[in-house]
């Protein structure tokens, strides 16, 4: 019996049906045994009057028997028959409970089993449908599990007809996420235009000779203010691909992704006086090389940005491979404290958890939002917990490379 993955002992449909199908078994068995008691008694009864009864009316047949060498007749001799057709009977209905109670002991506990195994046949797309249920619910985002469907093969009755409407449910769920995604990645593209077209007459204002200096403050703002839109954009793009499944797929050593984002990250590091550290050990994996060198990316970008601005802090990215299975990069860093429950809304995009984490001319709030996305869509998954001290632990996990 499969129960359910959490919770408390329940009983299933499953052993709901098998005890209904035994109980009616045991209560048709017992009203067939009493019938064929009744029955066998009553024919038993009967045989012993006609064999007594006279063959004229209102006469009696003259029975006589031997017994022990002596002859008796009349009355006597029918007493004693009487007694050993008793005792006869007798035996024979007992014979006849005992016998029909273990037979029907035994094959009723075979209905039981058979009454079992068919419930679980006819059950079988019922928990079909459960189990394609349960795993997309556990996908990590939501819409990574939709294009799971039953395609449920068998008689046109209720339970395929189930089926087929879960399948439809979760074909349009799969197309409105899908249309969704679409109309962002193509609304960010129209929007690069005219941000591009803004920065050019920004600048051009800004570098006339004859620009005064309150034209360039301004100009400096409106800057500002458009490579945060930049950003944000940029981003929107980048959730939207790493939302899509990886089909091209790349050896990928995020050991060497480690390295250069770390090289990347180190002017930053120092005007933030962070200590930056590396620990590289192989992590083969593969994937798209330039998604994956963004999600090391986005991880040490947030363990820099989100961090102590005393000069005591540090930033610590480790590659590692952790099973025959799978790899990992985990990026830890000091900081400000973060509550246990606060962890899972870091991945929400535009999440403002608090003050220090808000959005920023620098950033666009979709840092861990596209980590989350990329390591999906390479067949991984994100996790994070809070550092004691303060800060964060983020370990991304990724397939090994040889698992494909």
């Amino acid at each position: 019996m499969k129960l359910p993955p959490s919770g408390p002992l329940r009983p299933t449909l499953r052993l709901r049906l098998t005890a209904v199908y035994g109980a009616l078994f045991f209560l048709a068995g017992l009203a067939l045994l009493g019938v064929t008691y009744l029955l066998f008694n009553q024919q038993l009864d009967r045989t012993f009057e006609e064999r007594f009864a006279s063959s004229e009316p209102g006469r009696t047949k003259q029975v006589f028997l031997t017994r022990d060498g002596v002859t008796v007749y009349g009355e006597e001799a029918k007493e004693w028959l009487r007694q050993q057709e008793a005792g006869i009977q007798s035996a024979a209905l007992t014979s006849l409970l005992t016998q029909g109670a273990v037979a029907l002991v035994v094959v009723g506990g075979g209905a039981v089993g058979l009454g079992w195994v068919v419930a679980g046949r006819m059950l079988a797309p019922l928990r079909l449908v459960t189990d394609t249920a349960r795993r997309i619910a556990a996908a990590p985002m939501a819409e990574r599990g939709l294009h799971e469907r039953i395609a449920l093969n068998g008689p046109a009755d209720e339970v395929k007809d189930l089926a087929d409407t879960f399948d439809t449910m979760v074909e349009r769920l799969d197309h409105s996420f899908d249309g969704q995604r679409r109309f962002v990645a193509n609304a960010s593209h129209e929007l690069r235009t005219p941000l591009t077209l803004n920065r050019a007459l920004v600048e051009l204002a800004m570098h006339r000779r004859t620009a005064p200096t309150e034209v360039k403050e301004l100009g400096e703002s409106l800057l500002e203010i458009n490579t945060r839109h930049e950003r944000l954009i940029n981003g929107l793009l980048l959730l939207a691909r790493s939302e899509q499944d990886v089909a091209d797929r790349s050896p990928v050593d995020l050991a060497d992704v480690v390295t250069h984002v770390a090289a990347q990250s180190a002017d930053e590091a120092a005007d933030r006086k962070v200590a930056l550290y590396e620990v590289t050990a192989p992590a083969p994996t593969t994937g798209d090389a330039l998604l994956l060198e963004r999600l090391v990316h986005n991880l040490v970008e947030n363990g820099l940005r989100y961090n102590l601005d005393d000069g005591t802090g540090w930033v610590r990215i480790v590659s590692r491979t952790v099973s025959e299975h799978r790899v990992e990069v985990e990026v830890s860093n000091t900081g400000p404290s973060v509550a246990p429950y606060d962890v899972p809304l870091l991945f929400k995009p535009f999440h403002r958890h608090r003050p220090e984490r808000t959005v920023t001319g620098t950033s666009a709030g979709l840092g861990l939002s596209i980590v989350r996305s990329v390591a999906v869509a390479h067949g991984g998954d994100v996790r994070a917990r809070p550092r004691e001290g303060g800060g964060l632990i983020v370990v991304a996990s990724l397939p090994r490379a040889r698992d494909y």
